[in-house]
This record gives C-alpha cells, structure tokens and sequence, in this order.
C-alpha cells in the first residue's frame, strides 16, 4: 500500500465526528492527538521525499526542454551555414528528446499531484493537531462539569430521598399523637362518676367532730378551774 493510500483517512477524518461518538471526549482528545502527531512525523518524512522527486523530475523535463531548445538552435545555425545534414542530425535528436521529454513531463506532472496530496495531508495535520490542542483544554474543561453535576444529581436523589423519610416519619408521628389523644379520652372515659352528696356528707361528718371535741375540751377546763 502506497504512501498516499496509508494517509487517506487522515484527509477523511473528521475531528467533530470521531468526538460525538466518543464516549469520554476529553480521552479521545489526548489519543487522537498522540496518533495526529505520530502520524505527522511519517507525513513529514514522506512528503519531504515526495517533494524530492517532485524536484528532481521537474529538473530533467526542464533539462530536456532546454536540450530541445537547443538542438533546434544548432539545426538553425547549420542551416544558415549551408549545411543540411548536420541541420538533419540536430532536428533528429531534437525528436528523441522531445519523445523522452513527453514522458519526463507525465513523470513530473505525476510527481507533483503527488506532493501536492502529501502537502494537503501535511497542513491538514497540522491545523487539526492546532486545532485539538486549542480545545483540549475547553473539552475537559466540560466533561468536568457534566461529571460535577452528574454528582450534584445524585447528591440531589439522596436528597428527596431524606426529604421522603422526613415526611413518613412526621405521618408516623401524627398517627401517634392521634393514638395517644384516644387513649387519653378513652381513659376520661372509664373513670367512675363523682358523687357530690357523698362529697358534701363528708365535709360536714368532719365539721360535727370537730364541735364534739371542743365541747369536750371546754368540760375539763370548767372541771380544773380554768
């Protein structure tokens, strides 16, 4: 596999793609530069001998050329000259460099779509290595704080969780307070009648007692002299 076909989908790669699919883009982001950088450090080097041969191949069509040019200058001035069979060996080299030259400049034009590929290649990497290193830190960034409020969620979860337990345990209470205020009325309830005159009897039974006792008190006194 050629050089230009091993980098073909480096040119398809599309940076905003790969980073939707991804699961953690801020991971994504460090691979995909690590793999952008290796891959530009054999771009580099390839183009730079795609680039070469662009050179060299340019050198021998212009070469060529300039023989071409001439062999028609010599085959001119032997003409002028008045001599027809050197003009003859000049004009009949001038066709076979002309017939090489035609594929000297296929080979140099070949040479130079293929540098150009390789030099798209090459600034694509590059722009696309600027261009994840300008956002890594933004992407990160960002995962870090869908992280934060995926924690904020939960923390809010356990929240309504407790706000839940709270309100069980105030019905809870309610139904105890009920229970009890029942308990307290059923005891009113059962507990036996007053009887006011039994009251009132009492009272009075203490009073003629009382009566009886300083009666007897004030006998002794008179008996003693008092």
């Amino acid at each position: 596999m050629g050089i230009l076909d091993r980098f073909a989908t480096i040119v398809k790669a599309n940076i905003n793609e790969l980073l939707d699919k991804a699961e953690d883009p801020a991971k994504m982001v460090d691979q995909y530069l690590v793999d952008l950088t290796e891959s530009l450090a054999d771009v580099k080097r390839e183009t730079a001998g795609v680039m070469a041969e662009e050179a060299r191949t340019k050198r021998a069509a212009d070469a060529n050329a300039e023989e071409v040019s001439r062999m028609e200058d010599l085959a001119k001035k032997a003409l002028k000259a008045g001599n027809e069979d050197d003009a003859r060996v000049f004009l009949a080299k001038k066709q076979k460099l002309e017939a090489a030259g035609a594929e000297l400049q296929k080979a140099a034009d070949a040479a130079k779509a293929n540098a150009d590929k390789m030099r798209q290649m090459h600034d694509k990497l590059v722009s696309d290595i600027e261009d994840l290193k300008g956002r890594r830190e933004t992407i990160k960034a960002k995962m870090a704080v869908a992280k934060t409020q995926e924690k904020v969620a939960g923390y809010t979860s356990g929240s309504d969780k407790a706000e839940s337990a709270i309100e069980a345990f105030n019905r809870m209470e309610e139904k105890a307070d009920r229970m009890l205020d029942t308990a307290d009325a059923m005891a009113e309830l059962n507990t036996e009648p007053v009887d006011d005159a039994e009251a009132l009897a009492q009272k009075y039974a203490g009073a003629t007692d009382d009566a009886a006792v300083d009666d007897e008190l004030a006998r002794l006194k008179a008996e003693m002299g008092f």
